[in-house]
């Protein structure tokens, strides 16, 4: 039976009010519903970031659990050690053989696509059973809006801004989930605030896993994306119709799409809500616009293809 909405708002909050978070920011709702996609306790460990910073703001916290800050570059390497201690601890007869605790890291796109990268592909490489979560706002939105590498082409970042002799970021952005995937872990999966069951459903595969387990969401921004902050979830979901942001999960190496749009919407129809995307519609920057849709084009095309037969 599927979970219902009203059934989670019963269960108890472990990202309480109180954060620092802008109006409109995706990160909230995000973890709201991660965290209600287990019964057992969890431990986590945050990266430096929008999430830690704006929950912990001294002496407050919004944390309703165990909660670790991390640097910038090591949260997955601090809850491989926690793991690591849990299962020596269990050995020892120290914690009981059915005491059942589950890991986590969070960190956003500037933690864990750049900074943090080789500690988490270290930590996965190792099969510690933790679940990573990055919130990708595609930018480094903590520290003054700087580009990252899951910043989209043609956006305008403070590092690469938009200008007369420039469009803007000229290369295309990592694509941290296939990485992830191809170090053959058990689930890996992009998730989005516009489908919170597909959000939920996702989260509590991760936590099942048997092995580390990988969720990319995308994070709706205001404040870096420019736009009016009561249609975050509405340009969430253009992102899924225009597959700028396709929603597939990989289990044990097997591809499958979750979304698929009844009619394929054109990228400028997301581009255009946001003004870090506003120089593009400026005279002489079409072909901007038009290398934006190929690359979109030509992702979503692959993806198709590495979808596994019995998935469709």
């Amino acid at each position: 039976m599927a979970v219902r909405l009203k059934d989670l708002t019963k269960i108890e909050d472990k990202l309480v009010a109180g954060h620092g978070m802008c109006l409109g920011c995706g990160i909230p709702l995000i973890f709201k519903v991660i965290l209600r996609a287990t019964e057992d306790p969890i431990i986590a460990a945050n990266a430096t970031g929008c999430l830690e910073v704006c929950t912990t703001i001294y002496p407050r916290t919004a944390w309703n659990m165990n909660w670790i800050h991390s640097a910038f570059e090591n949260a997955a390497s601090t809850i491989a050690g926690v793991e690591a201690m849990y299962k020596s601890l269990k050995k020892k007869g120290q914690i009981p053989a059915d005491k059942k605790i589950k890991f986590m890291a969070m960190g956003g796109d500037g933690g864990t696509y750049d900074i943090g990268l080789q500690a988490l592909s270290g930590a996965v490489e190792r099969g510690h059973n933790f679940v990573y979560v990055c919130y990708d706002n595609n930018v480094y939105a903590n520290t003054g809006g700087q580009r990252s590498s899951a910043t989209p082409l043609g956006a305008s970042a403070t590092t690469d801004p938009a200008g007369a002799k420039s469009a803007g970021k000229i290369q295309g952005r990592k694509d941290l989930t296939k990485i992830m995937a191809a170090h053959n872990i058990p689930y890996a999966a992009q998730a989005s605030p516009a489908r919170w069951l597909d959000l939920y459903n996702k989260a509590e595969k991760a936590f099942k896993a048997d092995g580390p387990a990988f969720l990319n969401v995308m994070c709706i921004c205001p404040t870096e994306w420019k736009y009016e902050s009561s249609m975050g979830i509405r340009l969430a979901q253009m992102a899924l119709d225009a597959c700028v942001w396709p929603l597939y999960e990989v289990e044990k190496g097997k591809y499958k799409i979750n979304f698929k749009p009844k009619e394929k919407k054109p990228v400028l129809e997301w581009l255009k809500p946001q003004g870090r995307f506003r120089h593009l519609f400026k005279e002489g920057n079409a072909w901007m616009l038009e290398a934006i849709q190929k690359d979109v084009d030509k992702e979503w095309d692959e993806l198709l293809k590495m979808e596994a037969p019995a998935s469709k």
